[in-house]
């Protein structure tokens, strides 16, 4: 059995309710519960190599981000590797892989860019449930 460190970590902006959202959905179908969260905000995400200086203020930032066994993936690149570790159905997004990067991240640009206008923004960071607390850093 993998110890927590091993864990696949979701990085997301937890003022943004689409991201909100995301997370939701996969802890809802993460039947192993093998991924742990850590929002962008947080002192977590300091070691990110995509974010230097920008802890604490994500303003600007449009990705969400997944370590994986000790690299960080991002964009459509961190969303198909989620949807493959998330098993079957979810898997079957990774047909999209065959298509060109700048594709398929101008595509997830595209919605970032447009998450706030159109899913809204919270105040502040959600807090986990205390049922769910230990899946988040």
């Amino acid at each position: 059995m993998n110890s927590a460190n091993d864990n696949p970590v979701v990085f997301f902006d937890g003022e943004c309710n689409l991201c909100n959202g995301f997370v939701q959905f996969v802890i809802k179908h993460d039947s192993h519960c093998q991924f742990k969260f850590a929002s962008l905000q947080s002192e977590h995400a300091k070691d990110i190599p995509q974010l230097p200086g920008k802890v604490g203020n994500v303003e600007g930032l449009t990705t969400v981000i997944i370590k994986h066994r000790g690299a960080y993936y991002s964009k459509s690149n961190a969303v198909l590797l989620i949807a493959k570790l998330l098993g079957f159905p979810y898997s079957l997004l990774n047909v999209f892989i065959v298509l060109p990067k700048p594709i398929i991240d101008s595509i997830y640009d595209w919605v970032s860019a447009n998450r706030y206008k159109w899913f809204g923004k919270r105040g502040a960071c959600t807090v986990p449930t205390p049922e769910l607390k230990s899946r988040f850093l």
